[in-house]
């Protein structure tokens, strides 16, 4: 037996979930990029801002790639309508704010706007799964 939901959700809706698909998709392309330390990632970033990187515990990598392929689990089940969307969009906010934490307490924020922004993001993507689950869009 399937669940037919009855609250059609908005176009604000597709747009956002799109957009974060996207968003998270970028940040999947930057992990990779780093783990993998291609060229282009190379390219990107001054030296300085490469030792750091490589010098930085593991853990916060493994935290970096956790939060964005949990929000692009995220973005997938909200454009799915699946109420799981919510736990992946936890899952990355808390990582996402370990990833952050870790470096703004170190001193290791090179472009503060994005890292708010990613932060930012990170919040509303959660807030906004969880009001369309509230509003019956997503179960």
């Amino acid at each position: 037996m399937t669940k037919t939901l009855r609250n059609k959700p908005p176009i604000w809706f597709w747009v956002v979930g799109v957009i974060a698909l996207i968003w998270n998709g970028l940040g999947v392309d930057g992990y990779l990029g780093q783990a993998y330390n291609t060229e282009r990632y190379q390219s990107s970033f001054s030296p300085e801002e490469l030792e750091m990187a490589a010098n930085a515990p593991s853990w916060t990598t493994a935290v970096f790639a956790i939060a964005v392929f949990a929000g692009v689990i995220g973005a997938l089940g909200l454009l799915l309508r699946k109420k799981w969307a919510t736990l992946f969009w936890a899952i990355s906010l808390i990582a996402v704010i370990m990833q952050m934490g870790y470096a703004f307490v170190n001193k290791q924020v090179s472009n503060l706007w994005m890292t708010i922004m990613i932060i930012v993001f990170a919040f509303l993507f959660l807030w906004i799964s969880r009001k369309s689950q509230a509003k019956g869009w997503i179960s």
